[in-house]
Protein backbone atom coordinates (compact mmCIF):
# COMPACT_ATOMS: atom_id res chain seq x y z
CA UNK A 1 0.00 0.00 0.00
CA UNK A 2 1.32 3.45 -0.87
CA UNK A 3 1.80 5.55 2.09
CA UNK A 4 -1.01 7.86 0.48
CA UNK A 5 -3.29 5.15 0.60
CA UNK A 6 -2.35 3.75 3.90
CA UNK A 7 -2.81 7.48 5.52
CA UNK A 8 -6.13 7.67 3.70
CA UNK A 9 -6.69 4.31 5.41
CA UNK A 10 -5.34 5.61 8.78
CA UNK A 11 -7.09 8.55 8.94
CA UNK A 12 -10.70 6.06 8.07
CA UNK A 13 -9.95 3.75 11.15
CA UNK A 14 -9.34 6.93 13.08
CA UNK A 15 -12.80 8.58 12.17
CA UNK A 16 -14.61 5.14 12.74
CA UNK A 17 -12.86 4.50 16.41
CA UNK A 18 -14.60 7.73 17.38
CA UNK A 19 -17.91 6.53 15.97
CA UNK A 20 -18.12 3.18 17.79
CA UNK A 21 -16.81 5.17 20.65
CA UNK A 22 -20.36 6.96 20.38
CA UNK A 23 -22.24 4.18 19.32
CA UNK A 24 -20.73 2.28 22.55
CA UNK A 25 -21.98 5.20 24.90
CA UNK A 26 -25.31 5.67 23.43
CA UNK A 27 -25.74 1.57 23.19
CA UNK A 28 -24.66 1.48 26.81
CA UNK A 29 -22.17 -1.47 24.92
CA UNK A 30 -18.74 -1.89 26.78
CA UNK A 31 -17.41 -4.28 24.08
CA UNK A 32 -17.71 -1.86 21.68
CA UNK A 33 -15.48 0.30 23.65
CA UNK A 34 -13.15 -2.89 24.14
CA UNK A 35 -12.43 -2.38 20.76
CA UNK A 36 -11.58 1.26 20.63
CA UNK A 37 -9.71 1.91 23.55
CA UNK A 38 -6.23 0.94 24.82
CA UNK A 39 -5.77 -0.88 28.00
CA UNK A 40 -3.67 2.10 29.66
CA UNK A 41 -6.16 4.54 28.39
CA UNK A 42 -7.30 8.13 30.19
CA UNK A 43 -10.78 9.95 29.56
CA UNK A 44 -11.05 13.02 31.27
CA UNK A 45 -13.63 16.15 31.39
CA UNK A 46 -14.22 18.90 33.62
CA UNK A 47 -13.86 17.41 37.12
CA UNK A 48 -13.15 13.70 36.10
CA UNK A 49 -10.07 11.80 35.09
CA UNK A 50 -10.60 7.79 34.38
CA UNK A 51 -7.14 5.87 33.77
CA UNK A 52 -6.98 2.55 32.54
CA UNK A 53 -9.68 0.19 30.85
CA UNK A 54 -11.67 -1.63 33.49
CA UNK A 55 -12.17 2.62 35.02
CA UNK A 56 -12.90 3.63 31.44
CA UNK A 57 -15.42 1.33 30.98
CA UNK A 58 -17.27 2.41 33.80
CA UNK A 59 -18.20 5.56 32.16
CA UNK A 60 -20.87 3.75 30.51
CA UNK A 61 -22.82 2.76 33.79
CA UNK A 62 -22.68 6.40 34.88
CA UNK A 63 -24.42 7.12 31.51
CA UNK A 64 -27.00 4.60 31.89
CA UNK A 65 -27.33 5.98 35.62
CA UNK A 66 -27.31 9.76 35.18
CA UNK A 67 -29.39 9.46 31.93
CA UNK A 68 -32.64 7.77 30.37
CA UNK A 69 -30.95 7.65 26.80
CA UNK A 70 -27.87 10.09 24.74
CA UNK A 71 -27.35 10.70 21.01
CA UNK A 72 -23.68 11.20 20.29
CA UNK A 73 -22.92 13.01 17.02
CA UNK A 74 -19.75 12.76 15.33
CA UNK A 75 -18.87 15.65 13.34
CA UNK A 76 -15.15 16.97 12.06
CA UNK A 77 -12.21 15.19 12.81
CA UNK A 78 -8.57 16.98 11.90
CA UNK A 79 -5.64 14.40 12.82
CA UNK A 80 -2.09 14.17 12.32
CA UNK A 81 0.03 10.99 12.02
CA UNK A 82 3.11 9.87 13.09
CA UNK A 83 4.01 6.52 12.54
CA UNK A 84 2.13 4.03 14.95
CA UNK A 85 1.23 7.08 17.19
CA UNK A 86 -1.92 9.77 15.88
CA UNK A 87 -3.06 13.12 17.60
CA UNK A 88 -6.13 15.00 17.18
CA UNK A 89 -9.23 16.78 17.68
CA UNK A 90 -12.93 15.62 17.04
CA UNK A 91 -15.85 17.44 17.47
CA UNK A 92 -19.44 16.17 18.68
CA UNK A 93 -22.59 17.21 20.11
CA UNK A 94 -24.55 15.13 22.72
CA UNK A 95 -28.05 14.83 23.43
CA UNK A 96 -28.80 13.58 26.86
CA UNK A 97 -32.31 12.82 27.88
CA UNK A 98 -32.54 13.75 31.97
CA UNK A 99 -34.12 11.07 34.00
CA UNK A 100 -36.23 13.45 35.74
CA UNK A 101 -37.94 15.47 33.53
CA UNK A 102 -38.90 15.87 29.75
CA UNK A 103 -35.40 17.75 29.00
CA UNK A 104 -32.53 17.62 26.72
CA UNK A 105 -28.84 18.37 27.92
CA UNK A 106 -27.62 19.13 25.37
CA UNK A 107 -23.36 19.25 25.05
CA UNK A 108 -21.34 20.66 22.59
CA UNK A 109 -17.96 18.77 22.87
CA UNK A 110 -14.26 19.04 21.35
CA UNK A 111 -12.61 15.61 22.10
CA UNK A 112 -8.49 16.38 21.99
CA UNK A 113 -7.48 12.49 21.26
CA UNK A 114 -4.34 10.56 20.85
CA UNK A 115 -4.08 7.29 19.54
CA UNK A 116 -1.41 4.37 19.45
CA UNK A 117 -1.45 1.61 16.80
CA UNK A 118 -0.48 -1.75 18.03
CA UNK A 119 -1.05 -5.55 17.08
CA UNK A 120 -5.08 -5.16 17.33
CA UNK A 121 -4.45 -2.27 15.01
CA UNK A 122 -5.19 1.60 16.76
CA UNK A 123 -6.95 2.36 20.08
CA UNK A 124 -7.57 5.57 22.14
CA UNK A 125 -4.29 6.26 24.45
CA UNK A 126 -6.07 9.65 26.16
CA UNK A 127 -9.70 11.44 25.12
CA UNK A 128 -9.67 14.60 26.49
CA UNK A 129 -13.15 15.92 26.93
CA UNK A 130 -13.59 19.93 26.37
CA UNK A 131 -16.80 21.13 27.19
CA UNK A 132 -17.32 24.43 25.04
CA UNK A 133 -21.03 25.08 25.94
CA UNK A 134 -24.42 23.27 27.23
CA UNK A 135 -28.13 24.00 26.37
CA UNK A 136 -31.41 22.70 28.23
CA UNK A 137 -34.14 22.60 26.36
CA UNK A 138 -37.54 20.90 26.50
CA UNK A 139 -38.63 17.86 24.78
CA UNK A 140 -41.64 16.25 23.69
CA UNK A 141 -41.66 12.44 23.25
CA UNK A 142 -43.19 10.78 20.62
CA UNK A 143 -45.76 8.06 22.00
CA UNK A 144 -45.27 9.49 25.48
CA UNK A 145 -48.50 9.28 27.79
Amino acid sequence: MSDSNQMTSDRLELRRLAELYAFGADRRDKALWRQVLAADCVIEGPGFTSEGLETCLLSIDALGQMFRATIHRVHQQLVEIDGDRATGETYCTADHLLNHEDSILVWVIRYQDEWRRGAEGWRFTRRRLILDWTETRPVTREGAA
